[in-house]
């Protein structure tokens, strides 16, 4: 049965590599879980109804990626749009978490309508392969510095970051970044060796690692400053009756003192960030993969991109932010997942955290963080793809401007906006003007007008 749904010889993998990925997948992505309630309860929202809503439309739009595109992609709550969601558009704007869901809901229609038309579709293939495999390349680095941060290795400072202390708050901080540099060893090590699943073992490790440093007095839960306990509370939760606080609630709406425009400008911005978002997440780890044809292109697109809509729509009906393809997808292609059944694995585990959320939500980010690093080191090895030859100037400018930006202004779809403007600036200016697809010169128009605008 698993064979004929998604095709796994044809794929060169089996089932145990499959559930591997899967299962690597959803630890890499866990922390949505708690951070996802953390953001959206600042708009007023009830955490433990995002919590459900969070898993939920997870699920749903994991397993239309599965069971429809066949691809080894997971879909959850987007991080940046969250964020918007809950500190611009309701704290900011004084929108309510209401109105910003049916935006988000709307956001979802119009991308099934785009779907269904090819234009997200067009939008993918327009993009040259130089500059994909600098998109690659920027999501390993981004990745990485999310990994870094969740570590707390990267920390605020005059020179906007640097490393942190070790010595300072040693029982808290400085211990949890020190067990992140030691599970990121051990994940290298044991991926050096060889080993099936090194990722996921180096989650795992560096977590045990934790509880022992608990045990013994090493590390110190100290809740008021953010760390918390390593040990799960509980293992199970069978409440479900919160979700009642946000199912729905965004047809619940009073567009008295939002305004027309604002109400626009918010539906595009949510437009705008989750299609390219989305497109650099299915470049990238399409490219680790090696899912892309010849041409660039990646087959089965289509139902991939209709996934992310429909799970858009259906997670703002449930009550949560934008639900997008995840970059760390990347952490089970690092492990071999190349079907459909690595994202329903991920999806299955996020349906089980609807029951298990205190076990899942206790994994720590500073044991998550090492597999983003590491993951970010196995993309950056796209950049050999690029040639820096004089001749293909043209390409690798753009392709390095879109790595530059995406760590550096922290958005994928920055990263994708500078390259795409760069791209068809140099290969006008230099003659090349035929190599640009049509398509390509509206995006650039598009993207000006964007930082003219907005």
């Amino acid at each position: 049965m698993l064979e004929r749904l998604f095709h796994l010889k044809e794929n060169n993998t089996n089932v145990k590599t499959e559930l591997t990925a899967g299962l690597a997948t959803f630890m890499t992505m866990a922390y949505i879980l708690a951070v996802n309630p953390s953001i959206l309860s600042e708009a007023g929202m009830d955490p433990n109804a995002v919590l459900i809503a969070t898993c939920l439309a997870s699920f749903l739009g994991t397993a239309i990626m599965a069971l429809a595109a066949n691809l080894p992609f997971a879909l959850s709550a987007g991080m940046g749009l969250n964020a918007y969601l809950a500190y611009t558009v309701v704290l900011g704007m004084g929108i309510s978490w209401q109105v910003a869901l049916f935006a988000v809901f709307i956001e979802g229609l119009i991308f099934i309508v785009l779907s269904l038309t090819n234009v997200r579709e067009a939008i993918f293939n327009a993009i040259p392969l130089p500059l994909k495999r600098g998109v690659s390349v920027g999501i390993g680095l981004f990745i990485a510095f999310i990994g870094l941060q969740n570590a707390g290795l990267a920390v605020d400072s005059s020179t906007l970051v640097t490393i942190t202390s070790f010595t300072e708050n040693f029982s808290t901080h400085g211990i949890c970044a020190l067990l992140s540099v030691i599970g990121l060893l051990i994940t290298a090590i044991l991926h050096i060796r060889g080993m099936k699943g090194a990722i996921l073992l180096g989650i795992v490790i560096t977590w045990v690692l934790g509880i022992l440093c608990q045990l013994v007095g090493i590390y110190v839960p100290t809740p008021e400053a953010g760390f918390y306990s390593l040990i799960p509370a509980a293992i199970i939760s069978m409440d479900f009756s919160a979700l009642g606080n946000t199912f729905g609630q965004c047809f619940n709406i009073d567009f008295d003192g939002v305004g027309i425009f604002n109400f626009i400008v918010v539906i595009f911005a949510f437009l705008f960030v989750d299609l390219f978002d989305t497109l650099g997440t299915l470049i990238g780890v399409a490219t680790k993969a090696n899912m892309l044809d010849e041409e660039g292109h990646l087959p089965r697109i289509k139902p991939a991109l209709m996934a992310d809509a429909v799970a858009t729509s259906a997670g703002a009906v449930l009550g949560t932010s934008t639900t997008t393809t995840f970059v760390e997808s990347s952490a089970g292609v690092a492990v071999g997942g190349r079907t459909g059944l690595t994202a329903m694995t991920t999806g299955v585990l996020f349906l089980c955290a609807t029951l298990f959320s205190p076990l899942f939500t206790s994994i720590p980010s500073f044991a998550t963080a090492p597999a983003l690093i590491f993951v970010g080191f196995l993309m950056f090895e796209g950049i050999t793809e690029l040639k820096f030859s004089d001749k293909n100037l043209t390409d690798t400018i753009p392709a390095y401007l879109a790595i530059l930006a995406m760590p550096l202004f922290y958005s994928i779809s920055e990263g994708i906006c500078l390259g795409v403007i760069s791209y068809v600036v140099l290969k006008t200016a230099t003659g090349k003007a035929k190599d640009v697809a049509p398509l390509m010169y509206v995006l650039a128009v598009l993207f000006v007008l964007k930082y003219i605008f907005l």
